[in-house]
C-alpha cells in the first residue's frame, strides 16, 4: 500500500525539521543528542540516579554512563555522592548555562520555521500538533521520552502540555 500524500508531506517534514533541529542542538551543546536532551532533563530534576536519567534518553545504562562520564570530561554535569548502587547526576553552573543556550537555539530555529505561518495558520497547527503528540504518546508511551528535549515552562505557559495531560489520563 503507498502511503498518501499527506503522510508523506508529514514524513519529509518531521525528518527535515528533525535533522535541523537536532543539528543545532549538538552544535549548541558540544555533546552528543543524547547529552543534550541529558541536560535538558537534569535541568528540570537534579539529582536523577544514572539508570534513571538513561531511561527518560532512551539510552542503556552503560550508554548512560559513558554519557554522563562525557559530559563530566566537558564540566557540564558532575556525579554525586549516591546510596549504594544509586548516584544522583547533577549540572554544573556550565551545564546550566548550556542547557539555557540549547533551548534558545532550538526555540530560534523552530520559530524562523513557523515564521511564514500567519496567526490562524499558527493556531490550527498548534491543534494538530497537539492531537499528534497525543498519538505519539500512545506510541512511545513514555512523556520522559518523547519531551526530552523540550523547554517544559514554554510549552505550559498558559496552556496545557497535551503529552502530560496524555500520560495523567493514561494514570501513570
Amino acid at each position: 500500500m503507498h502511503e498518501s500524500r499527506l503522510g508523506n508531506l508529514l514524513g519529509a517534514a518531521a525528518l527535515a525539521l528533525s535533522d535541523l533541529m537536532l543539528a543545532r542542538v549538538r552544535e549548541l551543546a558540544g555533546v552528543s543528542v543524547s547529552g543534550a536532551a541529558a541536560l535538558v532533563v537534569l535541568a528540570h530534576e537534579p539529582g536523577l540516579s544514572v539508570t534513571e536519567l538513561g531511561r527518560r534518553v532512551g539510552l542503556s545504562q552503560p550508554a548512560t554512563a559513558r554519557m554522563v562520564m562525557s559530559l563530566e570530561a566537558a564540566d557540564l554535569a558532575r556525579r554525586g555522592p549516591g546510596e549504594g548502587r544509586t548516584v544522583p547526576v547533577a549540572l554544573t553552573a556550565a551545564g546550566e548555562r548550556t542547557v539555557r543556550e540549547v533551548l534558545t537555539g532550538r526555540a530560534a530555529g523552530t520559530e524562523q520555521i513557523l515564521a511564514g505561518l500567519g496567526e490562524d495558520d499558527r493556531r490550527i497547527l498548534t491543534r494538530l500538533l497537539e492531537g499528534l503528540l497525543v498519538q505519539l504518546y500512545g506510541e512511545v508511551g513514555s512523556a520522559d521520552v518523547l519531551c526530552r528535549l523540550c523547554d517544559r515552562a514554554r510549552c505550559t505557559d498558559g496552556a496545557v502540555c497535551p503529552v502530560g495531560q496524555a500520560e495523567r489520563d493514561r494514570g501513570r
